[in-house]
């Protein structure tokens, strides 16, 4: 564990019971956390513990900057001894908590970088309808007569249009508002559910580049299957949430949907998923995550004719690691100021 100071510019607030006036952060994000943490000139003191278990550093400081990578994937079932230590404050490096184990919530206050990857989630989105809809591999051509025999597919079977048709959003937290206001640019019509309805009456306008009537909710995931041309999960995976597209709930899908998943694997029941495809229901699927994460060697899902798979890489832009860093040293000013933090999770398996 390498151990630096940060420098301050700013004068010490006084002393609290929640907050320290030089709190020690432990960073497992690497070089840009650290970077954006000094730029803030917070005064705060920096150790370097990307390569320990976090739970065997939780004795060394009071905020916890981690992630799944950082050993999150496979943690202890029980609360490691010695945990929380003198943790005051967890900041994961995810928008998602379903990794952490319930004794992470040990910690007075978890926080999330929820929103940092919405822009590159909704851009996958986006190419994935496009795709659907043009097929775009299929018009590449390498030679005269097949451009002559694509060109006349064409002029028979028009390439299908997004303009006019329906977006379903499974979820509408910074990703789903993403995904609706390119949607919107395209002319498609868009539709939102949120697993609670309180929610959906309170959520935020969509984002003011898009029209003001660009979303309109449903009040049930049936609903929103039934009037779907594409269906976008972007729920967070909790008990309740735990594949709740299943062989019932996809009964009432829209002939011809086209899904795409680039939530949680195991917000859908894959085996149901199969049978909608080979039945014809489920025209494609997009699936960016699986349950488990990869497949086992030789799953149909690798090689079905209406999947399209990548490896849990819509999230994937050059600039994620400098957008998560500057979230959490964001919220690391709030900290040291003694003010309400953002994008607090209120425990395992809720948001």
């Amino acid at each position: 564990m390498n151990v630096a100071a940060v420098p301050s510019s700013l004068s010490s607030p006084s002393p609290s019971p929640l907050f320290l006036p030089r709190p020690v952060v432990i960073n497992q994000a690497g070089r840009a956390a650290a970077q954006a943490v000094q730029a803030a000139g917070l005064g705060v003191q920096l150790l370097d513990a990307e390569s320990d278990a976090p739970w065997a550093v939780a004795a060394q400081g009071d905020v916890l900057l981690t992630g799944p990578r950082n050993g999150w994937l496979k943690p202890p079932p029980a609360r490691p001894a010695g945990w929380p230590g003198r943790l005051r404050w967890v900041h994961v490096t995810s928008a998602g908590v379903d990794y952490y184990p319930p004794w992470l919530w040990d910690v007075p206050q978890v926080s999330c970088s929820r929103g940092v990857a919405a822009v590159p989630i909704a851009e996958y989105v986006l190419a994935a309808l496009l795709d659907h809809a043009k097929n775009w591999t299929s018009l590449r051509v390498h030679s005269p007569q097949q451009w002559r025999a694509t060109f006349d597919r064409a002029t028979h079977s028009p390439l299908a249009l997004l303009q006019g048709q329906t977006l379903g959003l499974a979820g509408y937290g910074a990703i789903g508002q993403a995904i609706a206001q390119r949607a919107a640019a395209l002319g498609l019509r868009t539709l939102a559910w949120r697993r609670t309805p309180a929610a959906s009456a309170t959520a935020p306008q969509p984002p003011s580049r898009a029209p003001a009537d660009a979303v309109q909710w449903v009040d049930s995931l049936e609903a929103l299957l039934a009037q779907s041309d594409h269906l976008v999960l972007a729920l967070p995976l909790t008990a309740q949430t735990h594949q709740v597209l299943n062989a019932q709930t996809l009964q009432h899908a829209r002939p011809g949907l086209h899904l795409v998943n680039i939530a949680r694997g195991a917000l859908l029941d894959q085996t149901a998923l199969l049978q909608a495809l080979d039945d014809g229901r489920i025209a494609r699927a997009t699936l960016d995550v699986t349950d488990p994460e990869p497949l086992p060697e030789g799953h149909p899902l690798y090689h079905h004719p209406r999947v399209v798979l990548t490896p849990h890489l819509s999230w994937s832009a050059a600039n994620a690691p400098a957008l998560t860093a500057q979230k959490f040293a964001d919220n690391l000013g709030r900290y040291v100021r003694g003010e309400a933090l953002h994008d607090l999770v209120r425990g395992h398996g809720s948001y």
